[in-house]
């Protein structure tokens, strides 16, 4: 049978194990979600490729 001491030790090792995977994938995942620039500078994406003036009637 093990000694206290020796179990202890082994149980804190897996917790700080269990806590690096648990940054590295919070990590992945905010590396994920980072935005894709796709447009120019200083333009804003929400009207990016919108025309001003008339519109080209709707097809029913």
């Amino acid at each position: 049978m093990q000694k206290q001491g020796a179990l202890k030790r082994q149980k804190e090792r897996a917790r700080q194990e269990k806590q690096r995977e648990k940054d590295a994938n919070r990590l992945a995942r905010r590396r994920e979600k980072e935005p894709q620039a796709s447009g120019a500078p200083g333009e804003d994406p929400d009207i990016a490729g919108i025309v001003p003036g008339p519109q080209p009637p709707a097809v029913e």
